[in-house]
């Protein structure tokens, strides 16, 4: 078995703008497992509010190289076992790791890996798609020109509720909001009564995710669900967001990947917690890999590769807002070159 990068620059369709950043280009990393005729594909993209480069990944997997070309791991959780003492302090590297070797273990099998695990995607959730934070006015734009049965709106502006309420006149699908981390105790309770009234689904991550003491009043006085996003990063994160919110959502490159992706889902689920997944900006690779999961999940957020303009891979599709999964086997996703 040997270890491959790729590098690629998404580019976005739009400035991509939330409440702490804002971009027209993403980099990303994609990991190749090759074994023989097969290839295992993950990804992980760089992220400047977390600290994660291209580079600090490279140097992160160059530190399992061995272990990982060298040592027999059977299964993608033994693998992810194996290298988490290296990679604990990159959790990004380590998603795109464990991603390719969960795409090489179910090829080598000749499955998709749903079928390995076991599970039916009969009754899947659909995804949003996100309306970055913009003037109002290209906001109602970028609805205008993707159709869509569910979006997830960004928030965190001195004009939430006016952008909501904009944004109402345009279209009957229902919203979601997400004010990464930008709102304060009172603004949330204060909002959600009319969120509720515009259509919103539930409010994702209002506070900054120190604030105990603020979410303890917002989950006991908000009229609209809250889930977790930077209050839920990694698996010890589940427990101490039961009683505080709704729900969580895991992002693969923040928790390491599907391995503890799938037991923070199972966490969840025994403390009555609804459980949702989301992406960043990524190709295809990370998207297909987020699909496995969906037979699981209350909520989706995989909208990544709708968002760019140069996808380098090749893997599940959307039909208005339906995952379409691909015929090749693993999670389904290949490079185009």
């Amino acid at each position: 078995m040997t270890l491959h990068y790729h590098t690629f620059d998404l580019r976005l369709k739009h400035t991509f703008t939330i409440a702490h950043d804002s971009r027209d280009v993403q980099p990303t990393l994609i990991v190749e497992l090759r074994e023989g005729t097969l290839c295992g594909y993950g990804e992980a993209t760089s992220n400047k509010y977390y600290g994660i480069s291209i580079e600090g990944m490279k140097a992160a997997l160059e530190n399992v190289r061995k272990l990982v070309e060298g040592a027999e791991w059977g299964t993608p959780e033994v693998l992810w076992e194996m290298t988490h003492p290296f990679l604990k302090e990159n959790p990004f590297a380590q998603c795109a790791l464990d991603e390719a070797a969960h795409d090489l273990f179910a090829k080598r099998q000749g499955k998709k890996l749903y079928e390995v695990w076991g599970l039916s995607v009969g009754n899947n959730p659909i995804t949003d798609y996100t309306i970055g934070i913009a003037p109002v006015e290209k906001m109602v734009e970028k609805m205008r020109e993707f159709p869509w049965p569910l979006y997830k709106i960004k928030l965190g502006t001195a004009d939430d509720l006016a952008i909501v309420r904009k944004l109402r006149q345009h279209t009957e699908a229902p919203f979601r909001v997400d004010a990464n981390c930008a709102w304060t105790t009172e603004q949330t309770i204060a909002y959600a009564p009319e969120l509720k009234a515009l259509g919103v689904e539930f409010i994702e991550q209002p506070l900054p995710a120190h604030d105990k003491t603020g979410m303890e009043r917002v989950f006991a006085e908000s009229a609209l669900p809250v889930i977790a996003d930077e209050s839920c990063i990694i698996e010890s994160d589940v427990d101490a967001c039961a009683g505080l919110f709704h729900g969580i959502n895991i992002k693969l490159t923040k928790c390491g990947g599907l391995t503890p992706a799938r037991r923070m889902v199972a966490r969840a689920r025994k403390l009555g917690l609804k459980t949702m997944v989301g992406c960043m900006n990524e190709s295809s690779v990370g998207i297909s890999a987020i699909a496995q999961l969906l037979p699981l999940l209350d909520y989706v957020d995989m909208d990544g590769t709708l968002l760019i303009a140069n996808d380098p891979a090749a893997g599940v599709t959307f039909d208005y807002g339906k995952i379409i999964y691909a015929a090749e086997n693993g999670t389904g996703a290949q490079l185009k070159q």
